[in-house]
């Protein structure tokens, strides 16, 4: 039988003390940007940054990734060598990246993982990029549980797949939009987000058939209701989305999908194991709907051409949770009928008559009248959510975990002293003593030796058992408890002294490209990954569209969806509705104009610039 597979919860981290929240909240990994070539520029952090929170995570057992996954130009291949380099000496234990070149470089032997940037949504592209030497491979967020559980079948590298957060509508690493349309690359971190712009869709010759909606705005992704079904199909890391997210957002998301990890480890003990150590205890219970979502979907976790809407036209905003309707509506205030209690300072919102969601702070409640801080007219009937809630935010802004070890003593007597053994649950043990004379006590010592021993004060230690065998001698509280921070030392060591690190795996050299032609789709940015793309059988390379300085022609495809604007508006080709749309379709935003294609064999949206 083979031994219980490590589950990987993986939380975001835009700065070190996000990081150190995360961990006590009880993620496994953090991945967090450096100070240069990560996929959020403005989530970047020093080398001592990283390092600090390398030497708190690794108490745990908890990893920490950096992403350098943007595309790298060739004038900056040394830089990122450098910083490669910097980050190995700093205990870091993998890169998430994009660029071959860092195949190919000269540096440490640190694990690669392949980022989705990487754009894995295929098998030969997943049996491809394990064989180049990839540790790890993020998939693609828009693959269903049997696409996961084929990968699975043909690779002999951990998966990891992304659970919650926002969502790129474009698979991820093959979106040239932002730059085609505003100068700013999501492959080089520098994504403008065009997606959560309105939109007017049209015809060819410029009517609209919908006006002013936010049409390639997607909800936020939640798993949580697949993760033992991930868990079945291979899925070993479970990658929480947002470096740019603040604490409380991470806090209560990693929260809550820890509590729903170990249920399913627990209740599977054969098949899972956490891949940490440590036991959290939280002053709130997570909740999902409580932190920033667009709503939710589950995207195409269950199949390729789900049914369910999963997009968020109508506001690229967190509406919040639905609390009450509107009765009336002065200069006295907003008379309401709630649902839900709420509390002054809350933040309130509403779809007004054109369909804007407004929002405005609870200056005070006066029972059913709420008094916003300056006059609104709403309209009867009107419902009111809650994207802020006071209370909470206040709650998750003070120290809300606590995350803490194990640990069993042992007193025992040795020749001419007494040795306190110290061990956990997960196998590291140490052993301290000190010469003291035995001398016989005059009363029972048990009791006043465990209350000394059990007080390991703001340590990340629990006593759970104590053997004392020692007998009844004396030993001053002072020297005891010498002894017992000695002992927690001496673990501490022996956890980081077995800390293992998960090396570089090596690439193999005869591993064929799935395509010998490799368009600017691939993001091929350097002369170091070209070299890298023709060792492995590439016959044509074109460069990314980054690398010139002449903004791409009209025409160009910027952007391949799964999601599908026809499916999601009940006009898709494969039904009678179909027809009421005309074949040729445009986006206009302001100045901004995008041709749709669709290509209804594979249920694929393809998005193009214009003139």
């Amino acid at each position: 039988m083979n031994p219980p597979r490590p589950i990987e919860l993986l939380a975001p981290a835009r700065n070190a003390e996000i990081a150190i929240e995360a961990i006590k909240h009880g993620a496994d990994a953090i991945y967090m940007g450096a100070v240069s070539h990560g996929a959020r520029s403005a989530a970047g952090n020093s080398i001592s940054d990283i390092a600090r929170v390398v030497e708190y995570a690794h108490r745990y057992l908890v990893k920490v990734y950096v992403t350098v996954n943007t595309i790298v130009y060739n004038h900056e291949t040394e830089s990122v060598r450098r910083l490669i380099h910097e980050l190995y000496h700093a205990g870091v234990d993998a890169l998430i990246v994009q660029d071959m070149s860092i195949l190919r470089m000269d540096i440490p032997p640190i694990s690669l993982h392949a980022s989705t940037q990487c754009d894995i949504r295929t098998v030969a592209k997943a049996e491809f990029l394990a064989r180049a030497g990839f540790s790890q491979l993020v998939l693609a967020r828009e693959l269903s549980l049997e696409e996961m559980a084929e990968i699975h079948s043909r690779v002999d590298v951990p998966l990891e797949a992304f659970v919650h957060g926002a969502l790129c509508v474009s698979y991820s690493g093959d979106c040239q939009a932002g730059y085609a349309t505003m100068g700013r690359s999501a492959n080089r971190g520098e994504c403008p987000q065009i997606c959560r712009h309105k939109f007017d869709l049209t015809d060819a010759s410029g009517k609209k058939l919908i006006e002013g909606k936010h049409l390639l705005s997607l909800r936020d992704l939640n798993r949580s209701a697949h993760l033992e079904a991930m868990m079945k199909a291979g899925i070993s890391s479970f990658k929480i989305e947002g470096r740019l997210k603040d604490a409380a957002y991470v806090k209560n998301v990693v929260a809550a999908y820890r509590q729903l990890i170990d249920g399913i480890i627990d209740a599977n003990p054969e098949l899972y194991r956490r891949a940490s150590i440590g036991h959290t205890s939280l002053s709130f219970t997570p909740d999902l709907d409580k932190s920033f979502n667009r709503g939710y979907t589950d995207y195409f976790t269950s199949g390729p051409r789900p049914t369910v809407k999963m997009a968020s036209i109508d506001t690229p905003k967190w509406i919040g949770q639905p609390v009450g309707k509107v009765i009336s509506s002065s200069h006295r205030g907003v008379k309401v009928r709630l649902s839900t209690p709420v509390a002054n300072g809350d933040g309130l919102g509403y779809f007004n008559d054109m369909h804007l969601f407004q929002g405005f702070r609870v200056n005070r409640i006066d029972n059913d009248i709420i008094h916003p801080v300056q006059p609104l007219a709403i309209t009867p009937g009107t419902t009111l959510y809650r994207n802020h809630d006071h209370i909470h935010s206040g709650m998750m802004e003070s120290d809300t975990a606590r995350r803490t070890i194990d640990i069993s003593f042992m007193l025992r007597p040795i020749p001419h002293g007494a040795a306190l053994d110290i061990s956990d649950c997960h196998g590291h043990s140490a052993s301290v003593s000190i010469a003291i004379d035995m001398d016989k006590a005059r009363t029972p010592q048990n009791d006043a030796r465990r209350d000394v021993l059990t007080k390991t004060g703001d340590t990340i230690y629990s006593v759970k058992s104590i053997s004392d065998t020692l007998g009844q001698v004396f030993i001053p509280k002072s020297t005891l408890a010498s002894l017992r921070r000695e002992a927690i030392s001496a673990l501490e060591k022996s956890i980081r002294a077995s800390y293992s690190y998960d090396y570089r795996r090596k690439e193999d050299k005869s591993a064929v490209l799935p395509s010998a032609q490799l368009t600017y789709h691939d993001n091929i940015a350097n002369g170091i990954a070209g070299t890298f793309y023709r060792d492995h059988g590439a016959q044509s390379i074109a460069p990314a569209i980054e690398t010139s300085s002449e903004k791409p022609e009209s025409g160009r495809c910027v952007m391949t969806t799964r999601y599908c604007l026809r499916r999601e508006m009940n006009r898709c080709r494969r039904t009678p509705e179909g027809a009421l749309w005309p074949d040729e379709l445009y986006l206009q935003s302001g100045p901004m104009k995008l041709r749709l294609t669709f290509d209804c064999t594979n249920c694929r949206m393809h998005v193009h610039t214009t003139k």
